[in-house]
């Protein structure tokens, strides 16, 4: 079997050769997704393209992705141009292209489907996108070949409400976030989590991240890391107005509600994901809780959680006088 080291030589048009002795692949209807922004992206979405062409299997694009300034698909002989909200439905694996702010984007779409997302990462950090574009190739075929794995992540769903009337209402696989918007006021906030009284606040903000969000922004914030198979959701207090303030991990089924408190002076905002924000006032109630879907990515063999941290967190950097051996000895 070809090594990673091996596929990287070869030229990238002519990498889906390798796949020509794969019989009853583990996928047939396959994916692909991604976001302008990056030239890289553009052309990981081509040799993919291409490649899946070559084994004669169904290639499916979302119109978003399809339009793509300089995505020249006219040598594509078999791609099916959907909307977006179908491709999870026609689809048995969608690979997605990019950071992992694409997967997020696509989770919206995917998640309701269960269908697995295999991500190849343009991006910088990539935990979500683990597969790097010089091994997309040798990857792909592990994984047609059903050599994978599954990991299934939980979401959050935040509600706005005002009485027992939704005004508005999201989905987030990372976060969802309190925050100040453009004002350098704190925000004035009560919290209760399953009914009980849990504090009240003056801080910048609130992160609620779910395992998969405590290495993004939760983690910039001082949360802690939690391992993706946990059932808990993380809350990150924003620049609190207080020592003793801490992150607390909860249960994923707990439910918190956050009301704003009629001294606050500001307005503050909330956002899922880092998409649009929305305002929340004093008489509305902002809801948080698992939500009951959950997307699932698939990895090829070899992920390791904590090796991705290791590698990606940079935790193995160490400067050479900080060795415990010593060059005297």
């Amino acid at each position: 079997m070809e090594n990673s080291a091996q596929s990287e030589r070869l030229p990238h048009l002519h990498e889906s050769k390798l796949f020509c002795d794969i019989k009853n692949p583990a996928f047939q209807r396959i994916g692909l997704m991604g976001r302008a922004g990056k030239r890289s992206v553009i052309t990981s979405l081509l040799q993919i393209a291409h490649t899946i062409n070559e084994m004669g299997l169904t290639l499916v694009m979302d119109v978003e992705t399809a339009e793509l300034p300089n995505l020249d698909l006219s040598n594509i002989e078999r791609v099916k141009i959907v909307k977006r909200g179908l491709i999870g439905e026609i689809c048995d694996l969608v690979i997605v292209v990019g950071g992992d702010g694409s997967i997020l984007h696509a989770a919206e779409a995917l998640a309701r489907y269960r269908v697995p997302v295999l991500g190849i990462n343009r991006g910088r950090l990539g935990f979500l996108a683990d597969v790097r574009p010089s091994e997309a190739a040798f990857k792909i075929r592990q994984v047609l070949m059903g050599n994978y794995q599954l990991d299934h992540r939980f979401l959050l769903t935040m509600e706005i409400r005002d009485g027992r009337n939704i005004l508005y209402e999201d989905m987030a696989l990372n976060d969802v976030v309190l925050h100040a918007g453009k004002s350098v006021h704190m925000i004035d906030f009560q919290m209760k989590i399953d009914g009980h009284d849990v504090y009240r606040q003056h801080s910048d903000g609130l992160i609620v991240a779910t395992p998969t969000g405590s290495t993004a922004y939760a983690l910039s914030g001082g949360g802690p890391i939690v391992h993706p198979s946990m059932d808990a959701i993380c809350l990150v207090p924003m620049h609190p107005h207080t020592l003793s303030s801490r992150p607390i991990v909860v249960s994923g089924n707990s439910e918190i509600c956050i009301r704003i408190h009629e001294d606050n002076r500001t307005q503050p905002m909330v956002s899922a994901d880092g998409k649009q924000s929305m305002p929340l006032e004093k008489d509305h109630r902002l809801y948080i809780r698992k939500h009951p879907d959950k997307l699932t990515l698939l990895h090829p063999p070899g992920f390791d959680f904590y090796e991705a941290c290791r590698t990606k967190l940079h935790w193995n950097v160490h400067a050479d006088e900080f060795s415990l051996e010593s060059d005297d000895d």
